[in-house]
């Protein structure tokens, strides 16, 4: 069992089932509220439960302990993360959660597209027929009729 939890397998699928689970959650609370009120609150509810699973399981870290360049990034990341929940909660404020939520997901294309041209990574042919099956796939769930 403790090499299931060790397994991106295990874990991706839960992060899609909660992700999905944002969208309609999100979409019901935002109907009275400004969207970026919204966003705070979802925050403030996300470091108060980071907080008890980090002090639940022991695995505080000394901030000395994080390399100059690992901040960076993370408050790169962090930014880029604000970024995106408050242009993610705008978008289902004012549409559709079925059609929002796949636009948003573009963001697996553009992942592989970055992860390539920034990461060095690799990805063969039948990867990139995936990549341009997500992107339509999400164009034509996102198109209005």
């Amino acid at each position: 069992m403790v090499g299931l939890f060790a397994a991106w397998q295990f874990w991706a699928p839960l992060s899609a089932g909660f992700a999905a689970l944002t969208a309609i959650f999100a979409k019901i609370g935002i109907g009275n509220i400004n969207s970026d009120f919204a966003t705070f609150i979802r925050t403030v509810v996300i470091l108060v439960v980071l907080g008890g699973i980090l002090t639940g399981t022991g695995q505080w870290q000394a901030p000395g302990s994080v390399s100059r360049r690992t901040y960076l990034f993370l408050v790169l990341s962090g930014l880029a993360t604000g970024g995106s929940w408050l242009c993610y909660f705008r978008a289902l404020k004012l549409g559709d959660a079925a059609r929002v939520a796949p636009i948003d997901k573009l963001s697996v294309v553009l992942v592989a597209v970055f992860g390539v041209l920034f990461l060095g990574e690799h990805l063969a042919a039948p990867n990139w027929v995936g990549i341009v099956l997500i992107a339509a796939g999400a164009i034509l769930v996102a198109y209005k009729v």
